[in-house]
């Protein structure tokens, strides 16, 4: 009989593009191999803000290392790796076939048995351009390049004739640049964009002409794009990223780590960059008797209604029914009522379907307003179950019991205030480091005024509803936005509207008035 021995299942290689920088703007394919890839190694031309959004994602136990020495050098890194059976990815800026020295890395290693791909990505000159507003129709010459001396001049010179190109160099290069393209016989006055950071949450671009643009261009660093040709005039219309409302904007988001997701994410498609600073946190409650005997009465039929206040307090009543292997089939036959979208998309998530969701006012107030009173015909049990936290008002138990129910108000969980942020976050906070703060409730003041001190006075202050506009009143902030509904979108879409409307009232003032006008926030300061 004869016996083999056991071999390790083969590794792979991919080269894998990145794309222009935007996370967003990974392929899908490109997301599988690296969220696969046992070993990745990276070109430092990768953004920061891009690899942190792959590691996030990527195995716990996967290897990250810059590329170093040459593609020969890069390459016998991915083959060991291969050959150990790995899963090894080259992760390279824009496309892979964009760069000579991968190239070169894919040849040496097609002279091997090892099975290897190459994942196409948005070229970093193309996709910057894009983003920057500007259009490429008519000649869609573009390169990303490392040395400037491999550049054709004299092809792009005939690009910028015909229309218009753009090319991806380093900062460092742009003088090189500009001297290539005038004695290729571009005109000096031809328009050019240079942007920097490009697709990231600091891009910005500068326009002006071939003879100019090394001097506009002054303070960059890093990889940037120009766009040089005809079509840079388009800017002025098709200018996007940079024009969204928020862009720029600094927002301090005062939630705890849990819930400050959806808001920064809300705030990043407006073009902001948001700060989650946790004010509150969340702990059980000192003594578990009173849920313990909630979630029994639940089971046993005790309560009518289940009136939940906060996405906490659907995560605490959850946490117990886990305790007790209970699913959602034990609130068969209780009612459920929600305050806010937010806390009801909590409820949908475990499989119920609130009954009751406060059509206007989502507040404690806007629920008692369409809350049946108690009618002991049609209602033969007329309890409510309020878990809540310890620092509830007591405007809703209150005013349930006026309307003839019997309410157990529960203790769900504490909120007690966070540890205060780094020094760094608390200087900024003082001295105007941020351009708005959002507060969705009246804790989230007390405790950042507690744990960081009061928002600077040319910080916009927004808030989600009357309640948390008295207490920042009364911590003597100025409520400059507050939405006609209490609700984490619309709190982010009021302060869109906002900006909007500063950056309009700019606009409109003479350029002397604007100098001296006291508005505040990046829109200002682009005026100036």
């Amino acid at each position: 009989m004869t016996t083999r021995t056991a071999r390790k299942p083969a590794g792979r290689i991919a080269f894998v593009g990145a794309g222009p920088g935007d996370p967003e703007l990974l392929t899908r394919r490109a997301h599988a191999a690296l969220t696969d890839a046992d070993q990745v190694v990276y070109d430092r031309g990768v953004p920061d803000s891009l690899l942190a959004a792959i590691k996030s994602e990527a195995k716990e136990d996967a290897q990250f290392s810059p590329a170093e020495g040459a593609p020969g050098d890069v390459a016998k890194v991915l083959l060991s790796a291969a050959k150990s059976g790995l899963s090894a990815v080259h992760l390279v800026a824009g496309d892979p076939f964009g760069h000579e020295s991968v190239v070169r890395e894919v040849q040496a290693v097609a002279r091997t048995a090892v099975h290897f791909e190459v994942v196409p990505g948005i070229g970093q000159a193309e996709g910057v351009a894009t983003y920057a507003g500007v259009p490429l129709p008519a000649v869609r010459t573009v390169a990303d390049v490392g040395d400037v001396t491999a550049l054709d001049f004299d092809a792009l010179a005939a690009s910028a004739r015909k229309g218009s190109f753009a090319v991806s160099v380093d900062a460092g290069d742009l003088a090189a640049v500009r001297d290539g393209l005038l004695a290729a016989g571009v005109e000096p006055g031809t328009p050019v964009a240079v942007t920097g950071d490009g697709t990231g949450e600091t891009q910005y671009t500068t326009t002006s002409t071939v003879d100019s643009f090394v001097a506009a261009a002054l303070g960059f660093t890093g990889r940037v794009v120009l766009s040089v040709g005809t079509d840079v005039a388009e800017r002025d219309s098709l200018s996007w990223w940079e024009n969204r409302p928020l862009y720029g904007w600094k927002v301090l988001v005062p939630r705890t780590k849990e819930q400050a997701g959806a808001m920064s994410a809300r705030l990043r498609a407006y073009g902001a960059i948001p700060c989650e600073v946790p004010t509150i946190a969340v702990e059980p409650p000192r003594t578990p008797a009173q849920m313990e005997r909630a979630v029994k009465g639940l089971v046993d039929g005790r309560y009518a209604w289940v009136v939940f206040t906060s996405v906490n307090a659907v995560r605490a009543v959850w946490e117990k029914f886990d305790e007790h292997g209970l699913d959602a089939r034990h609130f068969g036959g209780v009612k459920i009522a929600c305050i806010g979208e937010a806390t009801a998309e909590a409820v949908r998530s475990f499989g119920i379907q609130p009954e009751l969701i406060p059509a206007g006012d989502q507040s404690s107030e806007g629920l008692l307003a369409e809350f049946s009173p108690h009618d002991e015909i049609l209602d033969p049990v007329g309890r409510v179950l309020l878990p809540r936290a310890d620092i509830a008002t007591e405007t809703l138990a209150a005013g349930l019991i006026e309307r003839g129910w019997e309410v157990d108000d529960v203790t769900a969980y504490r909120t007690v205030r966070a540890a205060p942020p780094p020094a760094e976050i608390r200087d900024a906070i003082k001295s105007g480091g941020f351009d708005a703060v959002l507060f969705t409730s009246s804790s989230t003041v007390r405790n950042l005024v507690g744990i960081a001190g009061k928002p600077h006075a040319r910080t916009v202050v927004a808030v989600i509803g009357p309640k948390t506009a008295e207490t920042a009143t009364e911590f003597g902030l100025r409520v400059d936005v507050q939405p006609q509904h209490a609700s984490v979108p619309d709190l982010v879409e009021a302060l869109a509207s906002y900006a909007i409307e500063l950056r309009e009232k700019l606009a409109a003032m003479p350029a002397k008035q604007r100098r001296g006008s006291k508005v505040q926030g990046p829109t200002a300061l682009r005026f100036r």
